[in-house]
This record gives structure tokens, sequence and C-alpha cells, in this order.
């Protein structure tokens, strides 16, 4: 990555001035690269000298010999730097900068370099291979999908794809919660429904159960289904049969809408295997479920104690704030037994290196005791890493959207999707950092103007591809070009903008915030745009015939760039709109 070769230079630089006495011998601190907000400061800059000042003075303070301003510093630092062919210009500005400026020849042959690249241009080696775990979605099977777990999806998916495309080995899970209580009160829910719909009583919804009209509309499907068959069974057998069909139907929809989202996961682990005794590798697993060796474990590390008839875990001597039970005193299992055996399962069982776990902002309460789960489990808690995100809100001409328009409830994500598309639903729902409160503007959303930035991106890549077919139309062709000829101001700062994405997708894996993309995304549409403005690509005039195939080069390149950082958001790239 360029940043980190500019960086290197530049500590290399530092090194050989202090071996030849121009600077003192003391720490060299992380060379920091960054890039100027005004372009006449170049295209990198650094504070190393300001750094560094105060222990060089004082080393030579010690030495009695006279103090040294930062550009001083920086001077000695830019006269030892290595001569390379992509720096034209290496110079120091008050009170302490290194600003590097790029070399435009050197600049115009990275088109051909990104081309080169194709697909992959943008991959970063960060990861080197280890293996991480993504683990995102996650709602329970109890229902549809509401908005708010359109956020969840859309975060969690894009931190995968740019995890990926920084050189981990990604694995994308989403847990489906279909053991406990609640999917029990789900299934005697949908079977009160179906007694409803038939004119028999079924009883009441139970305390703490399911009221959605959904479950009217699975009860009918039911019924045109099967008919009357379940009120032939015993009350109990209907309602376990009941749960399972409500389980595959929340299940049918979910999968629906992720698959129109462009989410695709490597698998879909059930809680219950959890507590099911397996059927192969007993040998590894000496016949155990993973809930009874991490009860095992836990008795063996002394982490368990009874207390009101009731089996506790110790997470507030781990750093928790308070015990957690772990067996209720009905003799279930509590919620949080659920979440040490996943992880259990995730880094003993399968080997994941790295966990990554998205939760809503409801979640922030128990980081602590996961943490102190690990501590139990003799693992290292910074392995595991939970990404909380804020809600969403829906606007609609700057009122709060708290209904569905079709049930009167919240409103589902499959609603959503029908109403702006998956694109939209993707770009906006990125568009804020995970920790910060997200408003989506539903008339915005569906605008087709310069205004919405998804309209604004996409219509930059079919503007592209309309170029490249007008000029295939005209018979141009970028075959030979020479892109040693691109040195327009807007040229160059488009192959600018296009060298930034590797430490886009680099910052967006390093701090797991892909929100960076749909800003950069933005940006680059918007200099491309300027570089249309400015520079004719397809021409009529013979003269300009070679300028007109290195441009072509160009917008080849441009159009793959902004189609790969589409991609990496998981929206899609259109040809024409």
């Amino acid at each position: 990555m360029l940043r980190d070769e500019l960086a290197n230079l530049i500590y290399q630089a530092t090194r050989k001035s202090q071996k030849k006495g121009s600077l003192p011998r003391v720490d060299i601190p992380e060379v920091v690269m960054e890039r100027p907000r005004r372009p006449e400061h170049g295209d990198y800059a650094t504070s190393l000298p300001l750094k560094m000042i105060a222990d060089i003075n004082r080393a030579l303070k010690e030495a009695d010999k006279p103090k040294l301003s930062p550009v001083d510093v920086g001077r000695r630092i830019v006269h030892r730097m290595e001569s390379v062919p992509f720096i034209a210009e290496a110079s120091v500005a008050p009170p302490g900068f290194i600003n590097i400026s790029l070399d435009s020849g050197w600049l115009a042959q990275q088109v051909e370099e990104i081309l080169k690249a194709g697909d992959s241009y943008g991959t970063v080696d960060l990861g080197q291979g280890k293996r991480v775990q993504v683990e995102y979605g996650s709602a329970n099977p109890t229902g549809p999908l509401h908005v708010g777990f359109g956020r969840n999806l859309v975060l969690g998916d894009s931190i995968a794809n740019v995890l990926d495309a920084a050189g981990y080995d990604v694995h994308r899970e989403y847990y489906v919660n279909n053991a406990g209580s609640q999917m029990a009160k789900l299934g005697e829910s949908l079977y009160v429904r179906y007694c409803e719909l038939l004119g028999i009583d079924g009883e009441e919804i139970p305390e703490g159960g399911y009221q959605g009209e959904y479950l009217r509309d699975w009860a009918q499907e039911v019924i045109d289904r099967e008919g009357r068959r379940y009120l032939d069974l015993a009350r109990d057998e209907a309602v376990e049969e009941m749960r399972v069909l409500a389980q595959e139907r929340a299940m049918e929809g979910i999968r629906s809408d992720c698959t129109r989202m462009n989410i695709h996961y490597d698998n879909w682990f059930s809680e219950q295997s959890l507590y099911d005794t397996p059927e192969t590798d007993q040998s590894i697993t000496s016949g155990q479920s993973v809930f009874d060796r991490i009860m095992s474990v836990l008795r063996q590390n002394n982490h368990l104690y009874m207390a009101d008839g009731a089996v506790w875990f110790d997470a507030k001597t781990l750093g928790s704030s308070k015990d957690e039970v772990i067996i209720r005193s009905n003799g279930e299992p509590g919620y949080f037994v659920s979440d040490i055996a996943y992880h259990f399962d995730k880094f003993v069982i399968r080997g994941f290196e790295w966990v990554i776990d998205v939760w809503g902002a409801d979640h922030q309460g128990h980081v602590p005791r996961m943490k102190a789960m690990m501590e139990a489990l003799r693992l290292d808690p910074e392995q595991l890493t939970l990404c909380i995100y804020q809600m969403v809100t829906l606007l609609e001409s700057g009122e709060q959207v708290r209904l569905s328009k079709r049930a009167g409830t919240s409103v589902d994500l499959s609603e959503l999707l029908d109403d702006i598309g998956p694109d939209a639903v993707r770009f906006l729902l990125l568009g804020r950092a995970a920790d910060s409160q997200m408003e989506l503007d539903l008339v915005l959303a569906r605008q087709q103007s310069d205004e919405n930035p998804v309209y604004y991106v996409q219509y930059g890549h079919a503007r592209i591809a309309s170029i490249l077919r007008y000029a295939m139309e005209q018979g141009s062709s970028d075959e030979g070009a020479d892109v040693s000829l691109l040195n327009h101001p807007s040229e160059l700062a488009l192959i600018r903008k296009m060298l930034e994405l590797p430490e886009v997708v680099a910052l967006a894996a390093e701090n797991l915030a892909p929100h960076h993309l749909p800003y950069y995304a933005q940006d680059l549409a918007s200099t491309f745009h300027a570089f249309y403005r400015d520079c004719r690509v397809v021409s009529s005039d013979p003269a300009d015939a070679e300028v007109s195939r290195a441009r072509l080069r160009l917008v080849k390149a441009a159009k793959l760039v902004l189609a790969r950082t589409l991609t990496l958001m998981g929206v899609s790239a259109p040809e024409q709109m």
C-alpha cells in the first residue's frame, strides 16, 4: 500500500539521519501519513518532526548542542530520503510537516496497474489469512425482520466484505435462536390463531406470546395447506408441530430478506444444536453436547455456585457488574448459558482466531459479561469484538414513521425493501458510523436526483458504462493507449481518487467501520463527473485520437474502481439507468 511505503521511506530516512549524526538517536514514533486537505500541501503529509522535537532537543541539550526547530528536523529527514519514482517532491512546511507530492507520470501509469488488478483492486493484506467469524443478523425466528435488523445485516455483511478484501479468511454466520421458552410461546400463539380462524376456542395467547397480525396470515397458510388436521391432535402435540411450522415460516422470510439484500451466509447455526448430543466426532466430544462441555469447564475452573435453587456464573469476580443465572431454579437453561456454549463452539471447537458479534444498542450492557465469559473459558478477551450499533429511525416528510402501512405495527424490513429497493437500503443504512443514531429519509431515498447519494453514485457508474458503449458505437477503443498522455489536472485528480481505495479498505477493516465506503463512493463519483465535465473523452477529431484512447483507458479503470466499491457495500453497479 502506497501510504505504508511512504511511511517506511520516511522512517528509514530518519534512522539514516540518526546514523549519520544529523539527528540524535531517540525513539522514532510511528510514522502516520495523512492526506492534506489543501492540494498545495501535496498528496501526503506527516507530522513526525513535531512528534519527535521534544525528545530530540532533550538529547541535544544533554549533549550540549544547540536546539533544532521542527522544520530543521524535517529538512534533515527529507535530505536523507531515498529517491523513488513515485515521489515528485518532498518538502517541509511550518510548523514541521513533511509534505509529499506524487509524480504525475507515475500517477498516469497507475491506470494500467488498476486494470491489471481487475476485480481484486483495493485488496490489502492486513489479515494474512487469519480466521475470523462475523456473526450478524441473528434475530429470533419469531416473526418478520423489522427495519432495525436491516442495519445489523448491512453493517455485519459490509464488515465481512471489507475484512475479506483486507486479507482475512472470513466466515459469515447467522445464529438461529431456536431454543428456549420463546419458541414454545410462538408455537402456542400460532396454534391459538389457527383455532380462531377455524372457529374453535384455542384459549388465549400465552403471557409473553406473540400478538402480531402476521400470525393470522401464517395460520391461514397452515389451514390452506393442512386444513383441520391439527385439531385432531392432542393440544401439546399440535402446539409442538406449530412451533416447528412457525420457525420454518419465520426463517423462510428471514432468508428471503437476506437474499433480496445480497446477503449470503456460510452457515446458519442452530442454538438448539448446542444442547443436542452430537452424532459425529464422538471421539472428540466424548458424546457430550456443547452445553455439557461448557458446564464441565466452568465447574472445573470454579466459576459456578448454587443460590436460590439456581446455578450461577460468578461474572462479578471476572469484571462484570453482576453474576448471571446459568440454570434457572426450574431446571431450564438461562439465556446467557447459550451465549457461553455458542462462543465455546466458535473458539474451541471450530477454532476461529477472531470473532465479531454485531449487536444492537440494547445489548450494550451485556459486554462486560461476555468479556467475563472469555476469561472463564481461559480465552483471550481480545479475540472477541462486540460491534454495537444504534437504532434506525425512518422519516417521511420530516415525520417519524412508527407503523407499517400494511399491518399497523412496526415496519418490516421487507416492506422497506419493497418501498425503496435493496440497493438504497444497503447504501443508506451504511451511511453513518455504527455508534451514531441513524435516520433514513424515505422521501430522499425515492428521489432520482443528485441529492440522493445512492442514485448519484449508481448514476455515475451508469454514465461511465454509457461512455464506453458510445465509444464502441463510434469505433473508438482504448487499444494501444498511451496513458502517459494523461496529464490534465482533472485526469490526475481522478487517478489520485482511485488510488485511495486500498487505504479506505484498510481504514474500514482496521476500525470495523465500513461507513467510509459510501463516502468514498460519493467522492469518487463526484471526481469522475468533474473529469467528464473538463475532459472530452470521445472526439471525432483525428488529432484527438491518442488522447481519446488514453482517456477511454482511464474511464475503464474508473468503472472498475467504482464497481468494486459498490460491490464491497453489497450494492449493484448498473450498466444503465
